[in-house]
């Protein structure tokens, strides 16, 4: 057979069955789409996945209070139910061990912050100056919390871009404005980047 015969072949196969001919078509264009559309969700997960950890930091090391176990006992309290971690252990982590670089102690807890009339319920943490480092938290305006500010127990907060924009507005700069969390008021000093 000539080449012009198997297209007019192909063309009237294709022609006399055009029902089998449009569903065989669909077919392949819904499993082509599926596939690429499978590699995109793949990709966008590794990418995420990837991003997360970056943020995290290759070399840092999270201390949360162990188990609460009872001598005799194999019933285990759950983890970070023993809220046995101070102050004095984070230093102690701090000078006593070689390569550790910096610590960053934090407690948080989810509240209510209101400013102004409006409010949101977010996660709160309270830190240290270090955490910024540590977190690798960067500030897109105004500054983080300093360590005059842990010295002096001052009563400021830097906020994160969403919970910025749940209290002021899109956008807004807050520098200076009061919130209060959980019935106490807090300058704030900066808003972080998003991530």
């Amino acid at each position: 057979m000539i080449l012009s015969e198997l297209i007019n072949e192909a063309y009237s196969a294709i022609s006399v069955n055009k029902v089998r001919t449009g569903l065989t078509v669909l077919g392949i264009v819904i499993g082509i789409g599926s596939v690429i559309a499978m590699i995109a969700v793949g990709q966008g997960a590794q990418d995420s996945i990837t991003s997360n950890i970056q943020a995290l930091g290759s070399n840092l090391i999270v201390i949360m209070p162990g188990f609460q176990r009872t001598p005799g006992s194999d019933v285990s309290a759950g983890r970070g139910s023993a809220q046995s971690l101070t102050q004095a252990d984070a230093q102690a982590i701090q000078s006593e061990v070689p390569l550790v670089q910096a610590v960053a102690p934090e407690i948080d807890h989810r509240y209510q912050i209101v400013a102004g009339g409006e409010n949101t319920a977010t996660q709160v943490v309270g830190t240290v100056s270090a955490y910024q480092g540590v977190r690798n938290v960067n500030v897109a305006i105004g500054s983080f919390i300093s360590d005059q500010d842990v010295a002096e127990s001052a009563r400021v907060a830097v906020l994160g871009p969403t919970t910025r924009d749940d209290l002021f507005g899109t956008g807004a700069d807050p520098i200076g404005q009061s919130i209060r969390i959980n019935n106490v008021d807090f300058q704030v000093v900066g808003v972080t980047q998003s991530k």
